[in-house]
């Protein structure tokens, strides 16, 4: 067992100390997966990287029903927790008072995970998109929350889930092309009569 899953193992256990061990075991990865996913922002993205660990990192470590099995199923959930905030950051940008207003715009599923800008808009895309993907294939989805929201490699994701380099590729595949289709779909459902 190595020291990270140790840790998450006596935060499941209620040690108050074991939280405070972790943070500086998982910070410097989870840090440069933020910047990796933050790069992909538009311009004028006003969250850092260093805010958007702390914040995951609060999320994940501070609800006390978490229970770590792995280091992988930790890096999973904090690729969710990321997911999740930039999603909650979006919808406020949406929103009117906020100046939102935004219009429908198809995202490339190619794109998804190479280093393209990920608006607000985007970001719900992929985000309702995954919803939708979890009920049929949570492997899947999964798959796509790690190489799209916390910038994974395909090794990495498949190390992290557990799955062959193979297996990852293929998921990847399907995933794209079940995200595409989606996308295209919602497209034609926005078209103006």
């Amino acid at each position: 067992m190595n020291e990270v899953t140790r840790i998450l193992n006596a935060i499941d256990d209620g040690d108050a100390n074991a939280a405070e061990q972790l943070l500086p075991l998982v910070y410097a990865e989870l840090r440069k997966l933020a910047a990796q996913k933050l790069a992909r922002e538009k311009p004028g993205q006003t969250l850092q990287a260093t805010a958007l660990v702390h914040e995951a990192y609060v999320r994940l470590v501070g609800t006390s029903d978490a229970q770590w099995q792995s280091r992988g199923h930790f890096f999973s959930a904090a690729a969710e927790a990321m997911r999740r905030i930039l999603v909650e950051r979006a919808r406020r940008k949406k929103s009117l008072k906020l100046g939102g207003d935004m219009r429908f715009q198809e995202v490339d599923a190619d794109d998804l995970s190479i280093a393209s800008p990920l608006d607000p808009l985007e970001v719900l895309a992929i985000h309702d998109a995954l919803e939708r993907l979890a009920t049929k294939s949570p492997r899947k989805a999964e798959l796509v929350k790690l190489r799209c929201f916390l910038g994974c490699s395909l090794a990495e994701s498949a190390e992290i889930l557990g799955v062959s380099r193979a297996t990852a590729e293929e998921d990847w595949t399907y995933a794209k092309a079940w995200l595409r289709r989606e996308w295209l779909r919602g497209a034609e459902n926005n078209l103006p009569n």
